[in-house]
């Protein structure tokens, strides 16, 4: 039952390279063999350098799944195990359905052949047979916009050029499963637009999308769900606001603390980025107050996504020691990329907390009206004191039938009625014994 929910599933792969040893040069034949026979080269055992640390992820059909993760993180080598260029060391990979993939800019393309061999050539590769390819070549010819270029050798063209070929291709061969690249990150305005209007097709259509980008609010935008590649590893799955919005917030943790990043293929540690306290996935925090839980409550019995109408509660749960002392809970409402939207605090507001908080507790933050407009959120809590700090993070969606723009919507009314008497009459003029009517003379 599972294969049939899943375009791609992967347990446990692990995908390692050999390690070169000898440096590289320039040498020939006779050279190699004096040098063997001379004993100046003896055969060594290169080591292993591993890219990716034991990947468990399903995707499911029909979804959409965007890929991130910093330069050097695994992605690519993650799609190209995906795609069939490389085969895994260990574990197990399954793909469901025709595949068609947008890697490398221009992969595959013979640069001698014309853009219509090239296109014949590339569709038999994907697994179409020569007259299915020829019967849509008129088409992904229009769609890529080549005119009588198509019939030139694909050497003579530009980066564009190449890009809106491979993508009418990929896009054009009817696969169950579209992989991508940052291949739409080359290219005009123009041609952006129609890619994203193919893709939104291609979502109608129940097909399965993943897209490697650093783009985040594409991501958030544009992806059902994310997948965090870290160290080599999966760091996080689920929903993307919520992947996006810790991804980010480790990002600038890092940067706060000048942490250096290297590939994790050259790291035993996996060169991960540190973790953001109170997700998933962090250790347990040894401060005095500890937070347990966070979760947002309508007390109408309204489930999320939320209106701007709705009064919700965030309900946070604690452990506290005995030793704490100067506790202080922050409150930040943000967007779905970090940006402070709103930010208060049990001290700003003076709140008075009892001197020794109970050993369990909750704390309850009441917004009597949402107030925000549709899009993504988060609402992040931090308990403070003497002793540390522990951090919860909630991911939040708000939905409205209104064509409002901007972030909140504030409380307010409209009132439509007659001009005041005061603006229909122009005051008396000195020495005048008779007001003037408006646009009038003395009588």
């Amino acid at each position: 039952m599972q294969e049939s929910m899943d375009a791609i599933v992967m347990q446990d792969v692990v995908k390692s390279f050999r390690k070169r040893t000898i440096r590289g040069e320039y040498t020939t034949f006779k050279s190699e063999l004096l040098r063997w026979l001379r004993g100046q080269r003896q055969p060594r055992e290169g080591g292993l350098i591993t890219a990716l640390r034991g990947i468990n992820l399903n995707i499911p059909k029909g979804k959409t799944v965007g890929i991130i993760g910093r330069n050097g993180s695994g992605k690519s080598t993650l799609l190209k195990l995906i795609t069939g260029i490389y085969t895994p060391t260990s574990g197990h990979l399954q793909i469901n359905g025709r595949i068609s993939a947008l890697l490398d800019l221009g992969a595959g393309f013979h640069p001698d052949f014309s853009g219509r061999e090239n296109i014949l050539i590339n569709g038999i590769i994907l697994g179409m047979s020569r007259a299915e390819v020829r019967a849509r070549m008129d088409e992904i010819i229009a769609f890529s916009e080549l005119g009588e270029f198509i019939d030139e050798p694909v050497r003579t063209y530009s980066s564009g050029m190449y890009m809106r070929l491979a993508f009418a291709v990929a896009t054009h061969v009817d696969p169950d499963i579209l992989i991508i690249d940052e291949i739409l990150a080359v290219g005009d305005e123009h041609f952006s637009k129609k890619s994203l209007a193919k893709m939104m097709d291609f979502k109608k259509q129940g097909k399965t999308i993943v897209l490697v980008t650093h783009d985040l609010n594409t991501v958030d935008k544009w992806c059902d769900l994310a997948a965090w590649i870290d160290g080599g590893y999966v760091r996080r799955v689920g929903r993307s606001a919520d992947v996006t919005a810790e991804y980010r917030q480790a990002i600038a943790l890092a940067e706060s603390q000048s942490v250096a990043f290297t590939p994790p293929a050259l790291t035993e540690g996996g060169g991960a980025l540190p973790q953001v306290p109170g997700s998933p996935s962090a250790p347990p925090s040894t401060a005095p107050v500890r937070l347990t839980g966070l979760s947002l409550v309508a007390p109408s019995g309204e489930v999320e996504p939320f209106s701007p109408e709705t009064a919700v509660e965030a309900h946070v749960d604690f452990a506290a020691d005995e030793r704490c002392e100067d506790v202080e809970f922050e409150v930040s409402l943000q967007t779905a990329d970090g940006k402070p939207l709103y930010e208060t605090s049990t001290r700003l507001e003076e709140v008075p907390l009892p001197r020794q908080l109970p050993p369990e507790g909750r704390v309850r933050f009441v917004l009597e009206r949402l107030g925000l407009l549709a899009g993504s959120y988060s609402l992040v809590v931090t308990a403070r004191s003497t002793g540390g700090v522990s951090m919860e993070r909630r991911a939040f969606q708000v939905s409205s039938p209104e064509a409002e723009r901007g972030v909140f919507r504030p409380a307010h009314r409209w009132v439509v009625e007659p001009a005041p008497v005061a603006q229909q009459v122009v005051p008396a003029l000195a020495g005048d014994t008779v007001p003037r009517a408006a646009g009038g003379g003395h009588p």
